[in-house]
């Protein structure tokens, strides 16, 4: 061990690139395999808006795991609620959303994510002080708690709007694709990205450039030491919660908008992808959770081309592959 002076720096930490190299080595690799390098391009430009969704959903479970130690396998039902919220929003502005103009379009798509998420933040305050404070520590009923708060919330969604499917039309604007060469990239591909880009850039902001980050990572490695220093953890957990949840929300608007459509057991689908990016990413690491959710994405859309027949298990395949290399995930920042 090394003796340091009080006037010598700190010593950096060391930086952990193989796990970001990931995306970049599998994009590579698939190049010969795929063939085309038009497809190529295609298919990976839809796997980065497919991650960028499944990130924006998963970044709130990743923190709620890692903060708060807590199993919420009622998650799910925060974005079918978001989804749905959206839908009461853009029904009666249908006129706008089909008008031929981009602002027009933004102009009710905005508020409808935004009240999505206001609704899905406020809902998890209700389901944190409901169903998981009492529960705290105890990993089964917790459990037992979300998956019955998941099930109550479906078919809540069930008796509100029936079992119908909703169409949920994109705008049209954002309808088409944008053409570079033999190249096609769906508008709504870009925009997905975008969002996603802005959602992690924001919440790394947070976390490493304020108070109130500091103390969710320090909540994260040492939650007794938080609690010693006078801070009431259990507010910082429940704005964690209702965060979120609200990002939940907005990802379930995005999710519907991209497959067109709203219904109660959508997140049914998603819960499982979710996991396996939050067990992937590491427990409480946002740079694990997105760089786990491209991953995610990219394995079901290159195995979608090439080998169509091991889609359903290849993120499963993923997560072993991962868990055998790193049994903690890509950046673990917990003990658990």
């Amino acid at each position: 061990m090394t003796d340091l002076a009080a006037t010598d720096p700190l010593p950096k930490p060391k930086r952990d690139i193989a796990p970001i190299l990931l995306p970049v080595a599998l994009a590579l690799v698939t190049i010969p395999l795929i063939g085309s390098p038009s497809t190529w391009l295609t298919l990976t430009a839809a796997s980065l808006a497919m991650g960028m969704m499944i990130f924006i959903m998963a970044s709130g479970l990743t923190l709620v795991f890692g903060l708060m130690d807590v199993l919420n396998f009622g998650h799910g039902a925060f974005i079918a609620v978001g989804a749905y919220v959206a839908t009461l929003v853009l029904a009666p502005f249908a006129a706008s959303i089909q008008a031929d103009s981009l602002w027009m379009n933004l102009a009710v798509l905005a508020p409808a994510a935004l009240l999505s998420m206001a609704v899905s933040g406020a809902l998890g305050l209700v389901v944190e002080r409901v169903l998981i404070l009492p529960v705290y520590g105890q990993h089964l009923k917790q459990i037992l708690m979300t998956t019955g708060g998941l099930i109550v919330a479906e078919q809540t969604l069930y008796a509100l709007w029936g079992p119908q499917i909703i169409p949920m039309p994109l705008p049209a604007s954002l309808r088409g694709s944008f053409i570079l060469g033999d190249v096609a990239i769906a508008k709504y591909r870009v925009l997905a990205m975008l969002i996603g880009l802005a959602v992690f850039v924001a919440i790394q902001l947070v976390l490493n450039r304020t108070k109130l980050g500091l103390l969710i990572r320090a909540g994260v490695e040492n939650r007794e030491m938080v609690e010693a220093l006078g801070y009431r953890i259990r507010r910082l957990f429940l704005g964690v919660f209702m965060t979120g949840s609200a990002l939940a929300g907005l990802g379930g608007v995005m999710w519907a908008l991209y497959r067109e459509q709203v219904h109660a057991s959508m997140s049914d689908e998603l819960t499982v992808l979710i996991f396996v990016v939050v067990i992937i990413g590491g427990l409480g690491s946002i740079g694990g959770c997105f760089i786990g959710a491209i991953l995610v994405a990219m394995v079901a859309n290159y195995g979608g081309f090439l080998v169509p027949k091991l889609a359903l298990v290849s993120n499963i395949l993923l997560m072993v592959a991962i868990l055998m290399w790193r049994p903690r995930g890509l950046y673990a920042v917990t003990s658990r």
